[in-house]
């Protein structure tokens, strides 16, 4: 087990501890015996947040390095794909014909499987709520899988590298999303608010509550924090017998987030579980095509002056095809 992860024992321990503090003194109403936890607290405080300060000094110098990935044509493709999804959003996926009343009366809710119909049984006054939670959800998410390159002290000094991956995971994913047959671009599948007359016509009306397949946040989040448990997996090769868990509790915090997508009605089940499989897909294969190992496949952006795109690449014996998709 990493130092890293006995830091995070020992917090979890101290966390605990803080708990326990805090039920004695308020059972026993003592503040002579309050003031004392007190003191003891702020010193077990204080010595943990050395021992935080402390391990992120320390860098892995000697850890090899494991991905291979060009930062510059990386860095452009990602803006000129970034850019290519905020116009997608702006002017095809909320730029879609509202519904008109015939729809929203037409609507079937029995000729739903019973996986789904769990959406329509939902508390429609607390949308707003969720629907704000699910937001902040995928935002903490999307931040902590981040920082997990600057926690570790073999991924620390490639900090930046890891970056760039993660960015270029994070806007494929977006594309796909935005431009694939499986998102709403080509999909029209309405929103399960729709479903809801305790909603104005005027307020379902849009155009955007056709965007319900997939679950664009769900995926985000998931190929965020696969992508962490894969590159920490793979600076970590002794931890691969621990992949399945690893895997498993990774699948929790995207979870949290379709549970609020879902919450917030603006996605059936199956959206969040079509959007969980795209997500883990993109957070475990990106990095895998840029690992420096002794498979033949590669995968990487190329930025010539004029034009970008992804190069794949696969070796035949010492002889080696490039395949260029621009």
């Amino acid at each position: 087990m990493s130092k890293c992860l006995l830091h995070s024992v020992k917090i979890i321990f101290l966390f605990s501890a803080v708990l326990l503090l805090c039920c004695r003194s308020f059972a026993q109403n003592d503040t002579t015996a309050l003031k004392t936890d007190t003191t003891a607290l702020k010193a077990d405080t204080t010595t943990a947040k050395e021992n935080i300060r402390a391990n992120l000094k320390t860098v892995d110098n000697t850890a090899p390095a494991v991905y291979n990935i060009n930062p510059w044509s990386t860095a452009i493709i990602g803006v000129a794909a970034t850019a290519a999804n905020m116009v997608a959003i702006n002017n095809v996926l909320h730029n879609k014909r509202d519904l008109t009343p015939v729809e929203v009366q037409a609507l079937r809710p029995d000729v739903l499987n019973g996986f789904d119909h769990w959406a329509l049984e939902l508390d429609p006054s607390k949308r707003d709520h969720f629907y704000s939670l699910s937001d902040k959800s995928l935002t903490v998410v999307l931040a902590a899988s981040a920082a997990t390159f600057v926690l570790g002290k073999k991924t620390r000094k490639d900090w930046l590298r890891l970056a760039l991956m993660y960015y270029q995971t994070q806007f494929l994913t977006f594309a796909f999303y935005d431009f694939s047959p499986f998102g709403p671009l080509f999909q029209n599948r309405l929103r399960p608010y729709v479903y809801y007359d305790y909603f104005s016509f005027d307020d379902r009306k849009g155009g955007n509550q056709r965007n319900s397949m997939y679950s664009g946040h769900v995926a985000n989040a998931t190929a965020a924090t696969f992508f962490a448990v894969k590159v920490y997996l793979d600076y970590h090769p002794e931890m691969r017998s621990k992949k399945v868990l690893l895997y498993g509790l990774a699948s929790l915090p995207p979870l949290f987030v379709g549970y609020t997508r879902i919450k917030a009605l603006a996605h059936f089940p199956s959206d969040v579980l079509m959007g969980y499989l795209i997500g883990g897909v993109f957070g475990i294969v990106v990095p895998e095509l840029h690992r420096i190992k002794s498979s033949n496949l590669k995968l990487n952006t190329y930025y010539n002056g004029q034009t970008g795109g992804v190069q794949m690449t696969y070796r035949f014996g010492k002889q080696k095809k490039g395949l260029l998709m621009e």
